[in-house]
């Protein structure tokens, strides 16, 4: 397994980062808070450590709750070896995201696989590419080839392959952006190989919900 960073200076960087990010003050622009908080994550990816489970909605004994994130009125699905944290939270416990906009990731160590998924309201809009374009950094992030759009589910859903120079550990990865209801919706990963981006994509689709 290739040395990995040390975990306290990461840590660090990254809570200082979230302590001058948030997404309810009119800067930093929600381009900055990501490439900010993606910097801080993956400038040095830290050693293993427990990430608090985010706490789901309450549903039926028979609903499966392995690899599903379910808060702020969504559901969506992730690899069940990682867990999305809410940076907004982390900055005040008292205010996180909201239904209205957010920001979430989430990073495995073994894995090797860092995850980012933001919302916020569409204003009355049905095309998801201006949310795709944000959550992309445009320092480290670069879309290939040509984007997928789809009708999935009454979603309009569009997909493209990245390379990413955030960390050389996750070259590659994928991005997507979706409308849902009265949100617009995108997702980020960034991986060791281009195979693993669009299943992981997929499968975070095929579990998505946002109550309609």
């Amino acid at each position: 397994m290739k040395n990995q960073p040390r975990l306290l200076p990461s840590l660090c960087l990254l809570l200082l980062t979230l302590t001058a990010c948030s997404p309810k003050v009119p800067t930093p622009s929600p381009q900055t808070l990501i490439q900010q908080s993606v910097s801080a994550t993956l400038a040095a990816i830290p050693t293993p450590t427990q990430i608090p489970l985010p706490t789901p909605y309450p549903t039926p004994t028979a609903f499966n709750l392995a690899g599903l994130f379910c808060e702020y009125q969504f559901c969506i699905g992730h690899p069940a070896d990682v867990a999305f944290f809410d940076l907004s939270a982390q900055k005040n416990p008292t205010t996180p995201s909201s239904y209205n906009q957010g920001i979430i990731t989430a990073f495995n160590i073994t894995s090797q696989i860092f995850i980012q998924v933001m919302w916020q309201s569409s204003a009355g809009s049905t095309d998801p590419q201006p949310l795709l374009e944000i959550i992309l950094d445009d320092a480290q992030d670069a879309a290939q080839g040509n984007k997928e759009i789809k009708l999935i589910r009454n979603m309009n859903v569009v997909y493209t392959a990245i390379t990413s120079t955030a960390t050389p550990l996750l070259p590659v990865g994928g991005a997507g952006a979706w409308n849902c209801g009265d949100r617009l919706f995108a997702w980020k990963v960034y991986t060791p190989d281009a195979a693993s981006a669009a299943p992981l994509f997929e499968e975070a689709i095929a579990r998505f919900t946002c109550g309609q």
